[in-house]
């Protein structure tokens, strides 16, 4: 048994050795240090084996420019994610009439409605923080009159509030509103004098409150004990009126009182979007009990993206605003007339355009 298990390791070295193309004799050395004795060191040389495994691969290093292809598709550059909200509107509403040989008669006539809206709202965690500017103008030319306008509106909001954790929806909120027109205010056909101007009058409000604003909801309940109301009325000619609450000569009338604001979003309909917005104050210390109101209802209805109709309507009642006042001979005011509510309402089609 012993010279075949000898046998078969000698061929199996010898097969080795004749595929590895390596003498294994000539694997090993003698150590020229050591010395003669009873032993002797024998190292194994570092050799390379000549022969290449079949699973190696030989590329060329050098780069051939002509196998490379284009890029085609355009990947999108990485954007890390924003905490703000923006959003840039402006629409324009032109209603039209024209009559030729119309028998039975009327004017022609051409109104114009220009909007814009911007929002800048941040949200994250405990912070939300909500600003709107709003402008609008409107004029109207008819034939056989001068030209008139029709809209004419300033409005400045922002509200900062802080939440104690992440799942409550109340914060506490700071809040600032201010409203002010751009032009002179005709009692038409009245085009001498201005009933009002720019920053004649201008409203100011000031106050911290508590906020009820939940998520995925464009939906901000706003409740404020303590807001400072102020009306300024900056044209030396009414402020010698003493219209809109102030004293004559004077330009600013100062309140503090009970705020409740409220504005919400939401599509009513299939394209139709409801959009409502209302302001309550009533003063503590001169006329605690009657309620200034300042509510506007909307209703947004999408043709297509650039295309939509519009139907609003805007209630105002101020208890400081005066109409039917009666002065004697001498321009002196005898009575200085009532509150009363005042209605805007609007219709048009126009154009719609975000950026």
């Amino acid at each position: 048994m012993r010279p075949i298990i000898c046998f078969l390791f000698f061929f199996l070295c010898s097969f080795l050795s004749s595929y590895a193309q390596v003498n294994p004799l000539s694997v090993f050395e003698r150590d020229p240090d050591t010395t003669a004795s009873a032993f002797e060191v024998i190292r194994i040389k570092d050799i390379k084996l000549k022969y290449v495994p079949r699973g190696a691969k030989l590329t060329s290093p050098v780069t051939v420019l002509n196998r490379i292809k284009p890029i085609l598709k355009k990947y999108k550059r990485f954007v890390p994610h924003s905490f703000w909200d923006k959003t840039n509107q402006f629409a324009l509403n032109i209603n039209e009439v024209a009559f030729v040989n119309w028998n039975a008669g009327g004017d022609n006539s051409v109104s114009a409605l220009a909007n814009m809206k911007f929002n800048r709202n941040y949200k994250f965690r405990y912070l939300n923080w909500n600003n709107e500017l709003r402008l609008r103008y409107g004029l109207n030319a008819q034939e056989g009159r001068q030209l008139r306008k029709t809209d004419d509106q300033i409005r400045f909001a922002s509200t900062f509030g802080f939440r104690k954790d992440t799942i409550t929806n109340w914060y506490y909120s700071v809040k600032a509103n201010f409203n002010t027109q751009f032009s002179n205010g005709y009692k038409y056909p009245n085009r001498t004098t201005p009933i009002s101007r720019f920053m004649a009058p201008g409203y100011l409000f000031l106050g911290a409150g508590t906020s009820y604003i939940p998520d995925g909801k464009k939906f901000n309940l706003y409740i404020s004990p303590v807001t400072q109301k102020a009306t300024f009325v900056l044209d030396e000619d009414l402020s010698e009126q003493g219209v809109f609450g102030v004293e004559k000569g004077e330009h600013t009338f100062m309140e503090f009182g009970f705020l409740v604001t409220n504005s919400w979003e939401k599509e009513v309909l299939k394209n139709v979007l409801m959009n409502h917005r209302i302001s309550l104050y009533s003063d503590y210390l001169q006329s605690f009990g009657n309620i200034d109101v300042d509510w506007e209802l909307n209703f947004l209805l999408k043709v297509n993206k650039n295309i939509n109709a519009n139907i609003g309507s805007h209630v105002i009642f101020d208890d400081d605003i005066k109409f039917d006042e009666v002065a004697d001979a001498d321009g002196n005011i005898v009575d200085p007339g009532i509150p009363k509510i005042q209605f805007k309402q609007l219709l048009g089609v126009g154009l719609n355009y975000a950026f």
